[in-house]
């Protein structure tokens, strides 16, 4: 099962994913009783009514966190939120991942406000989210995701919508998003990019469960069947959109998924021995893969397409190098979600004709079905030593392998 957290029109805040949890099938009454027991880890604050009702938001039918409080402070130590945090879930008996989740949730928010300011953690002070709500978001959100056991699922999550315009707060405005949420998302995986609401859509508590949460940020719903979803609605109404978080609960495919960026540039003046040596150079910059098509371009002139699939953080250097071996003017630059059948690699150490011989092989399944593939670098060095093909050796070295596995299988 894998969960998709869908943030990417209206953003996300702590208690539009509590209620979106809700809504795909929390315990509501668990949830409540959890929450009414942590209020009392904070002093000065009382929870008044608390429920979570069913509405219409701009013709979305979703829930909506119901919340009345009676603050007696403006400004609370985050080391004090921390602690009530700590102790309400550890009062409610939940998984030791959800404990876990829950103090991440809050060392994160008080990390991120600590480097805003350039003070310690101890020193941290919170104005906007110094009262209950972000108590009864993390701890709400923690005993949600636990009673549907979403802690042992792979999460999701879409780019997040931040908004636009300016934000007011204690510190006076700024410009959206505001410190907070850039330093909680800075050296994430998560993708965040704004529109034109004029308003902050993503909150800094909706941050930092994001970040303690998702496992992979996808720019596409990854192929999965659909068992459930759940819409949480937030506070504010817009104009042309319906403030709603949508969270998606399926069944993935047998495929593992990645992101990849390919690059493409063509070239009309480069030699074949340039470009082989170019393919060489490229994959020694770790790229996943490489291949030169010929074609025609404008005014009949022959030219070579180059593409270099490759991971995010070996990009740089390949772009490099494409410039420096072809004088390329320009290249082109894609994100690519990959559909990968899950493999293994594996090593064995095998005689033939008298000689030892590392050979080092991928095996892969898919719909119960298995197959593996030789290395073929260890298929050319052996096909060598022996003064076979490469096809005799294949098949010769398949064979052994083959065996191998039969006998392993059979013994275990």
């Amino acid at each position: 099962m894998v969960l998709i957290i869908d943030p990417q029109i209206a953003g996300i805040s702590g208690d539009m994913l509590l209620s979106s949890l809700i809504d795909l099938g929390a315990d509501k009454n668990k949830v409540l009783t959890g929450i009414s027991k942590s209020a009392k880890f904070l002093s000065n604050s009382t929870i008044e009514k608390i429920d979570f009702e069913q509405i219409t938001k701009h013709g979305i039918r979703s829930f909506q966190l119901i919340l009345e409080v009676e603050e007696g402070v403006h400004e609370r130590k985050g080391s004090e939120i921390k602690k009530a945090i700590f102790n309400s879930v550890t009062e409610i008996g939940l998984s030791q991942k959800a404990k876990t989740f829950a103090e991440s949730c809050i060392d994160t928010l008080i990390s991120s406000e600590s480097a805003i300011h350039g003070i310690s953690d101890e020193s941290v002070h919170f104005h906007e989210a110094s009262g209950i709500d972000t108590l009864v978001d993390i701890v709400g959100i923690s005993i949600a995701l636990d009673d549907l056991k979403l802690f042992d699922e792979m999460v999701f999550c879409l780019p997040v919508s931040v908004g636009g315009g300016s934000v007011t707060f204690s510190h006076g405005t700024m410009s959206n998003p505001a410190g907070a949420i850039l330093e909680i998302f800075k050296n994430s995986n998560l993708i965040i990019r704004g529109n034109n609401a004029n308003e902050e859509l993503t909150t800094p508590t909706g941050a930092c469960i994001l970040v303690n949460l998702v496992h992979e940020s996808v720019k596409f719903y990854p192929l999965i069947s659909i068992g459930s979803v759940g819409y949480g609605a937030g506070q504010k109404d817009f104009e042309h959109f319906s403030n709603v978080l949508k969270i998606v609960r399926g069944v993935a495919s047998d495929f593992e998924t990645d992101s990849v960026k390919v690059l493409e540039t063509n070239v009309d003046d480069i030699s074949g021995e340039v470009l082989g040596n170019l393919i060489e150079k490229i994959m020694e910059k770790n790229a996943l893969d490489i291949s030169i098509c010929p074609g025609i371009t404008k005014k009949g002139r022959p030219t070579n397409c180059i593409s270099v699939i490759c991971s995010h953080t070996s990009m740089n250097d390949i772009l490099d190098t494409l410039v420096l071996e072809t004088g390329t003017l320009g290249i082109r630059i894609f994100d690519s979600n990959r559909f990968i059948v899950p493999r293994t690699t594996h090593s064995v150490e095998l005689t033939i004709q008298g000689s030892p011989f590392q050979v080092n092989y991928k095996e892969f399944s898919f719909k119960d079905k298995a197959s593996f593939k030789i290395e073929f670098d260890d298929l050319k060095k052996i096909s060598n030593s022996l003064d076979k093909s490469i096809k005799e050796t294949d098949a010769l070295l398949r064979k052994e392998i083959e065996q191998l596995r039969s006998y392993n299988h059979d013994k275990f």
